[in-house]
C-alpha cells in the first residue's frame, strides 16, 4: 500500500490553518488534493475527511450551539448541497476546477479588500448564506468562508461560533458523501488513505485549537486568505500548463 506522504502533511496543515482561520479545512484540502488526485477523488475524501474533522470540533469546541443558525443556515445547506453534489457529475472536472480557482481567488480578494464586510444577522441573510455556501460545498467541495462570512455578523463567542459552524459542516458532509458515493466519487483505491485523514483531522483540529488560545485569530485569517489568493493562483495555472 503505497501513499503519498506529502499529501498527508498538507492535509495536516490545512486542517490546523483552517481551524484557526476559521474557514475550515476544505478551502485548503481542496484545490491542494488537486494537485495529487483527480477532482472527484478529492471531492469523495474531502466528505470523509470532514466527518472526523467537524466531531473533533464539536467535541473541542463544545460552549454550546446556536439554535438559530443551525437552522436558518444549517437546513438550508443541507438541501443545496445535495443539489450542488448531484450537479457537479454533469460538469467536466476541468470547468469545475476552473471555477474552483476563480471562487477562490475572488472570495480571498473579497475578505482581503473589504476587511469590514459585515452582513445583517437576519433570517433572510441567515437563509442565502447557507443556501450559497451549501451549493458551493456540494459542486466545488468547499463552501466553509461563505459560511464563515455569513454567521460572523451574529458576533458569537468563539468556542460557539467553531462548534456550530462544525456542526453545520457536519450536516453538510454527512449529505453530500452519500451523493457522491452514489456519484461514483468515493473510489475503492483512495480508501486507505482515510484511516490517516480520520487521525489527522481529530490531531489538526486539536493543535489548531491549542494554537489559537495564545496566538490573535485575525493575523492568521490574513495568512489564510493570501495563502487561499495563492492556492487559486496556482489552481489556474495548473489548468493553464495542462492545456
Amino acid at each position: 500500500m503505497k501513499l503519498n506522504e506529502t499529501f498527508l502533511v498538507l492535509a495536516l496543515v490545512a486542517e490546523i490553518i483552517g481551524t484557526i482561520g476559521g474557514f475550515g479545512s476544505s478551502v485548503f484540502f481542496v484545490p491542494l488534493g488537486n494537485f495529487y488526485f483527480d477532482f472527484y477523488s478529492v471531492l469523495g475524501l474531502t466528505a470523509l475527511f470532514h466527518l472526523s474533522s467537524n466531531l473533533s470540533k464539536i467535541f473541542l469546541f463544545k460552549k454550546g450551539l446556536n439554535k438559530f443558525l443551525l437552522v436558518y443556515i444549517g437546513i438550508p445547506s443541507v438541501v443545496f448541497v445535495i443539489l450542488g453534489g448531484f450537479l457537479s457529475k454533469w460538469i467536466q472536472t476541468q470547468y469545475l476546477e476552473l471555477t474552483l480557482g476563480v471562487f477562490l481567488i475572488g472570495l480571498s480578494l473579497l475578505f482581503l479588500i473589504k476587511k469590514n464586510l459585515v452582513i445583517k444577522p437576519q433570517k433572510k441573510q441567515s437563509i442565502i448564506g447557507g443556501t450559497l455556501s451549501g451549493f458551493a460545498a456540494g459542486l466545488l467541495g468547499t463552501g466553509g468562508a461563505i459560511r464563515g462570512l455569513t454567521m460572523a455578523a451574529f458576533n458569537l463567542e468563539k468556542n460557539v461560533f467553531i462548534a456550530t459552524s462544525a456542526f453545520i459542516d457536519f450536516m453538510i458532509d454527512f449529505s453530500r458523501t452519500f451523493v457522491y458515493y452514489r456519484n461514483g466519487y468515493i473510489h475503492e483505491h483512495d480508501l486507505k488513505y482515510v484511516p490517516f485523514l480520520l487521525v489527522i483531522g481529530i490531531v489538526g483540529t486539536y493543535l489548531g485549537k491549542k494554537i489559537l488560545n495564545w496566538i490573535p485569530q485575525e493575523k492568521f485569517k490574513i495568512l489564510s486568505l493570501i495563502l487561499i489568493l495563492a492556492i487559486g493562483v496556482f489552481t489556474l495555472l495548473k489548468l493553464g500548463i495542462q492545456k
